[in-house]
């Protein structure tokens, strides 16, 4: 089975998540528009003469280990921390024959390294978490408000309404959904978050 190249790296350039391609030796057989954008920010990642390179010393022999043995290493998720204080996180996912031919260059790696940001998104479609659980517009907003701010008096600030209205609808908010506190929605809304780019970014 093979797959046209331009059509394999659309689609890889249609994820939200940096992914590489990297061979045993740790030469970048293949980035997408995301891991590109994380390369060109030289903050946790670099392309030093084609080698994917971590800017930490300690994480680049981990992804080292990782890309030489990717079945044998006993870490698949790498944590890395790039110069603003911002998390993310690696997985690694080794490449066995059968899932090497995609495309001709895919055929050269022996690992995909998935690379994201460790945060909270918010789903751009959200309606549809309104139309799962019967919500709302106005439901939908103070979920996804207090899922972003927090708190009850964040968000009736926000609102520009008492606190007690925003209560109103967290009591409706449990009902519906099922949760048993506000911690819970933060799980539901991430449930919904999408692997893809938003439509409107450049690649």
């Amino acid at each position: 089975m093979a797959v046209d190249a331009a059509t394999f790296a659309d689609t890889l350039d249609g994820l939200d998540t940096g992914l590489y391609l990297v061979a045993a030796d740790a030469r970048l057989v293949h980035a997408n528009a995301a891991g590109r954008a994380i390369l060109g920010a030289r903050d946790i990642l670099r392309d030093i003469r084609g080698y994917l390179v971590a800017c930490d010393g300690a994480t680049n022999q981990t992804l080292q280990r990782l890309f030489a043995a990717p079945r044998l290493a006993s870490e698949t998720a790498v944590p890395m921390i790039g110069t603003d204080g911002q998390r993310y996180v690696a997985h690694a996912l080794p490449l066995a024959s059968a899932t090497r031919l995609f495309a001709d260059e895919a055929c050269r790696a022996s690992a995909a390294l998935f690379v994201r940001k460790v945060a909270l998104t918010m789903p751009p479609c959200s309606d549809v978490i309104g139309q799962v659980f019967r919500l709302t517009p106005t439901e939908l907003r103070v979920l996804l408000a207090i899922v972003e701010l927090g708190n009850v008096r964040d968000v009736a600030a926000a609102f520009g309404v008492a606190g007690s209205t925003i209560k109103t609808h967290l009591r409706r908010l449990f009902e519906k959904t099922g949760a048993a506190r506000q911690a819970d929605f933060v799980k539901l809304v991430a449930g919904y978050a999408t692997p893809l780019r938003n439509a409107g970014e450049p690649r």
